[in-house]
C-alpha cells in the first residue's frame, strides 16, 4: 500500500489479533455473567428483579467510554494498577452481561408457558426445569440475535482506545501518527473490521432465516 510499510501493515494486524482477544473477553465474561442475570429478572424472585433490573439500567445507561474509564482508573485510585486489557475486559464484560442479559431474558420468556406448566408437573426442581426443559428450548431462539450482537461487541471493543489498550484502532492510529496517511491507514482498519464482523452477520442472517422456517 502507498505509504505505509509492510512492518505497519503487520502492526495494525497484530492490533486486529487483540481486538478479538478483547472481543472473546467481553463475550465470554458477558455470557457468564448475563445467563445468571436472564434467569434472575426472568424467574427470580420479585427482589432479585429488582436488582438485576438496576444493575442492566446502569450499564445500559452509561456509555461504554466512561465505563473504560471507570473500570480503568476507578480500580487505580483503590490501589490496584490494573493493565488496560483486564480494565477493558472489565468493561466490555459488564457492557455485554447487561445486554447478553436481557436479549437471553427475552428468549427465555419467549418458551411457551406450558413448557413451564409441563415442567412443573413432572416434578422436577426450579433447577431441573431451567437446564432440562426451558433453556435448550431458549438456546434456539437466541442463538441468532446472539450471534448478531457480537458484532456490536467487535465493534464497540474499539472505545478500550481511550484507556491505551493495543487494539485495531489503537493500532491504526499510530500508523497514522507516523505515515500522515490517514484514508490508507484507516481504509485498511476498516477492511479488517469488516472482514472479522461480515461473516458473523451473515451467519446472524442465516440461522434467523433456518429458525424461521422451523
Amino acid at each position: 500500500m502507498s505509504g505505509i510499510s509492510i512492518d505497519q501493515i503487520g502492526f495494525i494486524f497484530k492490533g486486529a489479533g487483540w481486538t478479538l482477544v478483547l472481543s472473546a473477553l467481553g463475550f465470554i465474561g458477558g455470557a457468564v455473567i448475563g445467563l445468571p442475570l436472564a434467569l434472575a429478572r426472568s424467574r427470580g424472585a420479585r427482589w432479585l428483579r429488582g436488582v438485576t433490573g438496576a444493575y442492566v439500567q446502569l450499564i445500559q445507561g452509561v456509555p461504554l467510554p466512561v465505563i473504560m474509564f471507570l473500570a480503568y482508573f476507578g480500580i487505580s485510585i483503590a490501589g490496584f494498577d490494573l493493565p488496560s486489557l483486564a480494565a477493558a475486559g472489565l468493561a466490555m464484560t459488564a457492557y455485554s452481561s447487561a445486554y447478553l442479559g436481557e436479549i437471553w431474558k427475552g428468549c427465555i420468556q419467549a418458551v411457551s408457558k406450558t413448557q413451564w406448566e409441563a415442567a412443573e408437573c413432572l416434578a422436577l426442581t426450579p433447577w431441573q426445569r431451567a437446564v432440562y426443559v426451558i433453556l435448550p428450548q431458549a438456546a434456539r431462539i437466541a442463538v441468532a440475535p446472539t450471534v448478531g450482537f457480537l458484532v456490536q461487541i467487535v465493534k464497540n471493543s474499539s472505545y478500550a482506545v481511550v484507556i491505551g489498550f493495543f487494539d485495531l484502532t489503537y493500532s491504526a492510529r499510530v500508523v497514522n501518527n507516523s505515515t500522515f496517511a490517514p484514508f490508507t491507514v484507516f481504509s485498511l482498519a476498516a477492511v479488517l473490521y469488516f472482514a472479522i464482523c461480515y461473516p458473523l452477520s451473515m451467519l446472524s442472517y442465516r440461522l434467523e432465516k433456518k429458525l424461521a422456517r422451523r
